[in-house]
Parts: structure tokens; C-alpha cells; sequence
């Protein structure tokens, strides 16, 4: 079977996205097991000029849900951004699962050639074909996001390892 657009993104952020939500729940049994305020690692960072674990989490499902809606031409589900805890956390990733499971194959496949303009910044845009796009921006993007929330938690003891990020769907 060929990839197409729908296989190489689709199921793939669905993968990386399901990993994220294990990684969530050993995040929040480590601070349960340790009575640790969960605040701790949700608002953690790893240099003083990066993001904390929360805005990565949000940030890697908006990559995915804007990325998807950007190629198939659809409108993407506007989420409020007020997450704070695990609960919350796993809120988001299970909203931004369940929006990705409506688009079809028909609305992303044939969209290689499309032109994708998207914010860079607050007052910049890039413009790249679909797949240019798919391959080069968003998905590293998504998985820019959940390494680096991953690497917060690891870092802050978690017991996480690589079987634990290339986890997808796996009980």
C-alpha cells in the first residue's frame, strides 16, 4: 500500500498522541506515589527561555489538530487553553484524539500540491505545499512537543523510557 496523506499523518499523530497519554498517566502516578504537588512537574521547564510541561502538551495537540485541519480544509475545534492539571491534561489529549479520528482519508489525500500558509510567529507566515508541510514543519513540531514534555517529566524522575515514548496504543 502506497503512503498517502492520510497514513502519514493521521495515524501517526494518533500513535504519538496515545504515547503522550501514557506518559501523562506515569507523570501523575509518580506524583500521586511521591506526594509530590502535581504542579511541580506541570509547571516545570527545563531552561529558564522554554516553555513549561503544560504548554507543551497544549502546544503539541494544537500542532497536530491545526496541522490536519490546515491540510484537510476544515475548521479545527478551538480549545480554550486553561488546562492545569494531569486530569486536564489528559482532557486535551483525548479532544484533540477525538477530533483527529473524524477526518477522513478523502479530505487529506490529494492535498500534497496544496499550498499551506500558517503563523511562524505572532506577525510572520510561511507558506509550503502540504507535503513540505506534513513532513518538514508539523509533525516534527508534534514530536518536538512530546520529547520535550517526556524529557521534563524523565528528567524529574519519572520512570519513563524509550518503550514508554514509542508506546502508541500498546496496553
Amino acid at each position: 500500500m502506497a503512503i498517502t496523506m492520510y497514513s502519514a499523518s493521521i495515524p501517526t499523530v494518533q500513535h504519538i498522541l496515545r504515547s503522550l497519554m501514557h506518559v501523562l498517566d506515569k507523570g501523575e502516578a509518580h506524583a500521586q506515589a511521591r506526594k509530590i504537588d502535581p504542579a511541580a512537574l506541570t509547571q516545570f521547564r527545563l531552561a529558564p527561555d522554554m516553555l513549561p510541561f503544560t504548554r507543551q502538551i497544549l502546544i503539541a495537540c494544537d500542532g497536530a489538530k491545526l496541522g490536519v485541519a490546515r491540510i484537510a480544509g476544515i475548521e479545527a475545534p478551538k480549545f480554550d487553553d486553561t488546562e492545569v492539571s494531569f486530569a486536564d491534561l489528559k482532557a486535551r489529549v483525548q479532544k484533540t484524539l477525538d477530533f483527529l479520528a473524524t477526518v477522513t482519508p478523502e479530505a487529506m489525500n490529494g492535498t500534497e500540491d496544496k499550498d499551506i500558509t500558517f503563523p511562524i510567529s505572532r506577525d510572520k507566515t510561511r507558506t509550503m505545499k502540504a507535503e513540505d508541510y506534513l513532513r518538514h514543519w508539523m509533525l516534527p513540531n508534534v514530536f518536538f512537543h512530546v520529547v520535550t514534555a517526556y524529557d521534563i517529566l524523565r528528567h524529574n524522575g519519572v520512570e519513563l523510557g524509550k518503550s514508554d515514548y514509542l508506546r502508541g496504543s500498546q496496553a
